[in-house]
């Protein structure tokens, strides 16, 4: 019998037998990979793409009888896990099972036709966090765009959206402002799993071309679950998302942290769960904001020194945020409100003043607009945008309901 560490096995037995969710690969695994048979695979992974013994899905595929695994494709951070982010790495071997790993991020963000001439199939395994700016769903699509063109089958094995299956937050992006973090018309927060993303992709029509897909569904995940209610240990898809609150979090301040102007925990030991700045009253700031009362949310005083990033070694302070429940909490609004309460607080504290111009230009990029920064830049009131924000949330939800592989 294969050993499991104790606290993962006090997990398991600690949660109803429906919330242990199998990952696309294993029930791949357990239809005996009849979807590769014979055929030259290229896996798209990273560290995430394991099963739940920790297993890399590299090795898995390099074992399996009749699937000749000929390419690895590396996204940011490499298959490994082994490349800092932004770096950029040039075609190497990977030493462990002696495969060719071609880099897809970087100055070559698609596959060229020389890196697939000798594949039959590509196949997608990555953890992703359900928010539009994270690169790993923009990298799926690409590359599917590329199967279709060179006639490649293309098979997403599917992992949970640790935002859960329900929440649809944020514009879609609009004409002049699609880029590798709002590559496709999505929402920020878009409620989709990979393998849904990938069937609305090439359903939409939102990829040039359509390719041969399928989706190697999991087992028993539900749309309203947390991750901790999946029974799944949480691997790091990039440094700064440790773990699977991390997650949810970066939804609430990863747009506000494109300015460069306040920490978000970033640089700290809490990444994304928190703001501050050398110009704010932790207190005020707590108690401005917690009296809105927001659903699901209470912010906490917090004094802290940086380790690096923002506020490097400098004394801030400002608020800790404590989603209280996930379910209620819309969690995008979370970094407009807290602006708003910080320029009321310290008009001094004017963003996107302070911030390099390069900063708003990706900003709006990030936003999928520059209507966002137009407005609510002129005085900070998310009132002035918070409709045009969520315009698109409910037609994006029903357009993507008949994409649903878990109702």
């Amino acid at each position: 019998m294969k050993r499991i560490c104790l606290t993962t096995m006090a997990l398991l037995l600690s949660l109803p037998i429906w919330a242990i969710v199998k990952p696309g690969v294993e029930v791949l695994r357990d239809r005996d990979f009849s979807v590769l048979k014979g055929k030259r695979v290229g896996l798209i992974t990273n560290p995430t793409g394991i099963d739940r013994s920790y297993k890399s899905t590299i090795d898995i595929l390099k074992e399996a009888k009749d699937v000749k695994l000929v390419a690895l494709f590396s996204p940011e951070h490499g298959v490994r896990g082994d490349i800092h982010a932004g770096d950029k790495v040039d075609t190497y071997i990977d030493p462990k099972t002696g495969v060719t790993v071609y880099s897809i991020y970087g100055k070559t963000q698609r596959p060229t036709k020389e890196m697939l001439d000798n594949v039959d199939a590509i196949v997608y395994d990555i953890q992703d966090i359900g928010s539009r700016s994270y690169t790993f769903i923009s990298t799926m699509g690409i590359v599917m765009e590329e199967a279709a063109k060179y006639g490649k089958e293309f098979i997403v094995l599917d992992r949970p959206n640790p935002v859960g299956g329900e929440k649809v937050e944020g514009s879609l992006v609009e004409d002049g402002f699609y880029s590798f973090v709002s590559q496709f018309r999505i929402p920020y927060v878009y409620g989709l799993t990979p393998g849904e993303v990938a069937l609305m992709l090439n359903g939409e029509g939102m990829i040039k071309g359509k390719c041969k897909l399928t989706v190697i569904p999991m087992k028993g995940w539900k749309r309203s679950m947390t991750y901790a209610e999946t029974g799944l240990d949480w691997v790091a898809p990039s440094p700064h998302i440790p773990n699977a609150n991390a997650a949810l979090y970066y939804a609430t301040t990863g747009i506000l942290g494109e300015l460069g102007v306040v920490s978000i925990g970033v640089g700290y030991t809490i990444p994304f769960q928190m703001v501050a700045s050398d110009s704010i009253s932790a207190n005020q700031l707590s108690d401005s904001l917690n009296a809105l009362k927001l659903e699901g949310v209470h912010f906490r005083p917090i004094y802290c020194k940086p380790f690096y990033s923002v506020g490097k070694g400098q004394n801030y302070q400002g608020v800790q945020i404590h989603i209280t429940n996930p379910k209620t909490v819309v969690l995008s609004d979370i970094q407009f409100w807290i602006m708003q309460e910080m320029y009321k607080l310290n008009p001094s504290l004017d963003f996107f003043k302070r911030c390099e111009k390069s900063r708003i230009t990706m900003w709006n990029k990030v936003c999928g607009t520059d209507y966002i920064f137009k407005e609510f830049g002129n005085g900070y009131n998310f009132a002035k945008i918070r409709e045009y924000w969520h315009k698109d949330d409910k037609a994006f939800k029903e357009m993507s309901n008949k994409y649903y592989l878990y109702k």
